[in-house]
């Protein structure tokens, strides 16, 4: 039979340092939340590269990029200012989704 002194050094032997558990554990919970997109960094796609801007196509939902330096392609027209869609699914970008110009410039509602 084992002595108290030696039962206690026993279950002691086995106990978890905590200061190193709890520092892998917020260490992982970190890693977890920016893999998730929870880190408060949220990705947002462009709806033109660099050098480029969007343009609307008259009459119907289809848009395209222009290079800076040139004027949009025909059947095609600038977004009104102020109502320029920046980012993929941005407030405007989901706009125009539903909405288009006229061979007038007047923005107007697309009906399926």
């Amino acid at each position: 039979m084992r002595s108290p002194r030696t039962a206690t050094r026993a279950v002691t032997a086995f106990r978890p340092r905590t200061g190193r558990s709890l520092a892998a554990v917020l260490v992982s919970a970190a890693a977890v939340a920016a893999l998730t997109g929870c880190s408060g960094f949220e990705y947002q796609e462009n709806i033109c590269s660099s050098g480029e801007y969007p343009v609307l196509a008259v009459g119907n939902s289809g848009s395209d990029c222009v290079p800076d330096k040139e004027e949009p392609p025909a059947g095609y027209a600038r977004y009104p200012h102020g109502k320029v869609p920046q980012h993929v699914d941005d407030k405007w970008d989901v706009y125009w989704r539903s909405h288009t110009l006229d061979r007038d410039g007047k923005i107007t509602e697309l009906h399926s």
